[in-house]
């Protein structure tokens, strides 16, 4: 079906170790993405009892090499010299119809040598969250690793409760993470940390492989990619939930989909993950955590930049900061585009902090805030003006922003600019109860909801009657306050 290579596999040892998934009792297909596998060159789909047997670890797929992958990271900003895949197996690379490698990866396929004592294995529920949200994150542009299965294994997993398992199976640009490169700095092993660099620049910023300090460009390639990333996440509503540096993909890409969610009713110091007591990765802290993660990535790469002492330190953390600019400038161009503003708006950053502030003050619901909004800008009318009003605990207040938002708008009388607003702001997002209401309904057999769910959150711009409905907002006694990591 799929044509691997193994490239990474090529690398030092402690990087990656070949290992076996362990088989389950009874593999079932819950879902297949089958744009994708053709994307990923595969020329023909088995039937579905082969699909489960090869996502579910039971077959090794023809020419797969499993191997689970060694990485270290900061957990909450405590530092563990030894993380890993302990559920999770690289299949292989494929490379995909555009030329691009890719990972093919099992994840909640059983212990291996990292798995630190756990079971090796995931629910269902974590499953079925990664799957909706990684779409979803795809098809409104977002970096992020893929969605190609989800199985379910016929067994229970024990977490707080017994729960019915399950194998996903992801596809990324490359699984290496900030953390892959404590991993080996951890072991000052300076060769190794130079194949693994090599590798990176090779395989994701070949462009930096030209410079005169090819490392150097490989840390700017990397916070730019972050920066970016990042301002993204943050234009939707999302929260990751464990922002770990094992959780930062070096190719630039959302990854580790555990206890994240979308920010429904606005608040900059929301949590949802259960985890996160402290309100670490709340949402407004993001960009400065990525920050922080980056700085970690900078310091397993000074024995490779050129220059030595307070001068290479210096112009290490120059890069870390640019992190700043470049975040902003992303932020802006975002903002511009979400409020349907000239691209190069100088009111773009005034308005949007008004909005939130709109928006935290009035207790209003983000997504809907900015889909209402956009209906305004696509046909002005006094029942939109109510619509948005009817969203705020501060009609008033919101009312005078809304004066000053259509003095600057653009976007009524520019279709390329009301494209634009209406490709920023999604009809539907992921909503942490919908998410929650097909996990509960999987649980007991049926899985209708996550289906269903899948088709609209996959086309999270379309103006449907079921959109609609699953895109309105949790009621009080729908409200999802915390999400669980599968671990």
């Amino acid at each position: 079906m799929l044509s691997f290579e193994h490239r990474y596999a090529t690398l030092p040892e402690p990087l990656s170790v070949e290992c076996a998934a362990t088989p389950v009792a009874n593999p079932e297909l819950i879902a297949f993405n089958a744009p994708l596998a053709a994307e990923l060159g595969a020329d023909e789909i088995p039937d579905e009892t082969t699909l489960a047997a090869w996502f579910s670890g039971n077959q090794t797929m023809p020419n797969a090499s499993p191997r689970a992958l060694g990485y270290a990271g900061h957990q909450f900003g405590n530092f563990v010299p030894q993380l890993g895949d302990g559920r999770a197996l690289l299949l292989g690379e494929v490379v995909d119809q555009h030329g691009k490698r890719r990972d093919v990866q099992l994840k909640g396929s059983g212990r291996t040598p990292f798995s630190r004592g756990g079971d090796g294995r995931s629910p269902l529920g974590p499953v079925l969250r990664e799957y909706l949200v990684s779409e979803f994150m795809a098809a409104v542009g977002i970096p992020t690793t893929r969605a190609l299965a989800a199985v379910t294994t016929g067994e229970r997993v024990v977490r707080q409760l017994p729960e019915p398992g399950a194998v996903f199976t992801r596809v990324a640009s490359s699984h290496i993470r900030i953390g892959t490169f404590q991993f080996i700095a951890a072991r000052q092993d300076e060769a190794a940390l130079k194949t693994l660099a090599d590798h990176v620049i090779e395989r994701h910023y070949p462009e930096a492989a030209k410079a005169d300090d090819p490392y150097m460009a490989l840390l700017e390639a990397v916070v730019a990619r972050q920066a970016e990333l990042i301002a993204r996440w943050l234009s939707i509503g999302f929260i990751h939930g464990v922002m770990n540096t094992d959780n930062c993909s070096l190719a630039g890409e959302t990854i580790d989909y555990g206890p994240c969610a979308f920010m429904e009713q606005f608040n900059p110091q929301k949590v949802y993950s259960s985890i996160d007591e402290g309100r670490r990765y709340a949402f407004a802290n993001q960009p400065a955590i990525a920050q922080w993660n980056l700085a970690r990535f900078a310091e397993t790469l000074l024995p490779l930049i050129e220059g030595e002492g307070d001068a290479l330190v210096e112009k290490a953390t120059d890069a870390i900061r640019h992190f700043d600019t470049l975040f902003n400038a992303e932020q802006r161009r975002l903002h511009a585009d979400k409020l349907g503003l000239e691209a190069e708006s100088d009111q773009a950053e005034a308005l949007m902090e008004g909005l939130e502030s709109q928006m935290h003050q009035g207790r209003m619901d983000m997504t809907a805030t900015f889909d209402v909004l956009t209906q305004y800008a696509a046909s002005p009318s006094d029942q939109r003006h109510d619509d948005l009003l009817a969203l705020t605990q501060n009609p008033e207040a919101l009312g005078e922003w809304l004066s000053q938002w259509q003095a600057a708008q653009v976007a009524s009388q520019n279709t390329d600019r009301l494209a634009a607003m209406q490709r920023a702001n999604p009809v539907v997002i992921p909503r942490n109860h919908r998410v929650q209401e097909a996990i509960d309904a999987a649980v007991e057999g049926d899985f209708t909801p996550f289906h269903t769910l899948l088709a609209v959150v996959t086309k999270p711009f379309d103006d449907s009657v079921e959109a609609r409905r699953l895109a309105a907002p949790a009621t009080e006694n729908e409200q999802v306050l915390r999400t669980f990591c599968g671990t």
